[in-house]
């Protein structure tokens, strides 16, 4: 987790509790609290759509919580009515009643603006990778690239295996959460997604792929897909932006590692 994300709500908390704020603000302040934790407080990055699962389930607990009395019920209620009835709050109200159906104007425009496009039917295969990348200002070869920690294998078998130590540490730290403890597409959060998870464990998506392959999808995520892919436009972040260059080519030395699998050849090509 970012530690300083979480520290700032806990104070952002223990002030409000000190200044003694009423029942509305606070149980305001946990709803936008919970969300800031969720949404920057953990340095894997969690799905949108998980986080609007757990929005919904604090959303209902708190609505649970506040409802649950008499004397709750009229704590939240009674800086309502205020707003409502005191004039002094007149201008802001009068802000508030023009502003709401504005915004929900607003967005209806945008709706109705989007331009209108031919219907697309995207490929039923994934995509071909490119030709190269970059990533961290360097420029990667998808095609006739290599693992550059591949070859340690076999003349510092040592060295190899540390480097899949340190691709071990980072799927578990970063990965385990979609594709699972085995690696199967069924982590923690895999049911909230849609497409699941790639399913490393089926002994069948492994050998046919190239290491340099697997290090485009990784670096550049569901962002990184060409509009072709709407199929596999998954919700994997673009890694490039959380993980040094090394540590995700470790992750895939470990993936065929884990899963006792070779990873597909490069190909040779002749020229007449």
């Amino acid at each position: 987790m970012k530690i300083l994300v979480v520290l700032a709500v806990a104070v952002a908390f223990g002030l409000l509790r000190l200044r003694r704020t009423n029942l509305l603000l606070w149980a305001g302040a946990w709803w936008v609290g919970i969300y800031v934790v969720l949404r920057f407080g953990f340095t894997t990055p969690i799905p949108a759509s998980v986080i609007s699962i757990y929005m919904g389930i604090v959303s209902i607990a708190i609505l649970a919580y506040l409802s649950s009395s008499d004397d709750r019920r009229e704590e939240v209620s009674r800086p309502l009515i205020r707003f409502m009835t005191e004039q002094r709050y007149t201008g802001i109200l009068a802000a508030t009643a023009i502003a709401i159906p504005a915004l929900a104007a607003a967005n209806v425009y945008v709706q109705m603006n989007v331009p209108l496009e031919p219907p697309f039917f995207p490929r039923t295969i994934h995509p071909a990778s490119p030709s190269e990348i970059t990533v961290h200002d360097n420029r990667i070869d998808i095609e006739a690239g290599d693992n550059p920690f591949r070859h340690l294998e076999t003349s510092n078998p040592e060295e190899f295996r540390r480097h899949v130590e340190n691709g071990r540490q980072v799927y578990y730290r970063n990965c385990v959460f979609c594709h699972g403890d085995n690696m199967g597409g069924n982590g923690m959060f895999a049911h909230g997604l849609n497409p699941i998870p790639t399913n490393f464990a089926d002994g069948q998506t492994l050998p046919i792929l190239r290491e340099t392959f697997l290090f485009w999808r990784i670096a550049k995520g569901g962002p990184g897909l060409p509009d072709e892919a709407a199929p596999w436009d998954t919700a994997m972040p673009a890694w490039e932006k959380f993980l040094k260059e090394e540590e995700m080519w470790e992750v895939i030395l470990f993936l065929y590692d884990f899963m006792g699998e070779r990873p597909r050849a490069r190909e040779e090509t002749t020229h007449q």
